[in-house]
């Protein structure tokens, strides 16, 4: 189980299916882990003869997490009488899963994502077209 490393975070992930594979990369959704992709979904995707990655987003499982940013006060947040500044944005899961590709050697890939995955891959798509 390999890690790839960026800017100032180490994401986790894994690789399925032949090497030749066409590379299809799984992005999961927010604060879910890599394992969410069932083996069933997986396998199926394998079959099909799909080289599946799947990797651990920032905050979530064994990549990095950030946890001296704390966690906002939503209540705050919403009433408009607290501010929070995100220690990371979209954009930067973005550049995460560019890096965990990057790590593998694979210049492009069909990308899925689940639920803020979805959003995700769709940066992706803008900032790494």
């Amino acid at each position: 189980m390999p890690d790839a490393a960026h800017a100032d975070v180490t994401l986790h992930y894994e690789v399925e299916g032949p090497a030749d594979g066409p590379p299809l990369l799984l992005v999961m959704g927010l604060g879910a882990q890599m394992t969410a992709w069932t083996p069933e979904f997986r396998a199926a995707l394998v079959a099909r003869g799909f080289r599946v990655v799947h990797f651990d987003n920032r905050d979530v499982g064994r990549s990095t997490w950030f946890d001296a940013a704390g966690v906002p006060d939503l209540a705050a947040l919403l009433s408009g009488t607290a501010t929070f500044e995100p220690p990371y944005l979209l954009a930067d899961m973005a550049d995460d899963a560019v890096a965990v590709l990057d790590d593998l050697g694979i210049a492009a890939a069909h990308v899925v994502g689940a639920s803020m995955g979805g959003m995700i891959a769709q940066a992706i798509a803008v900032g790494h077209p």
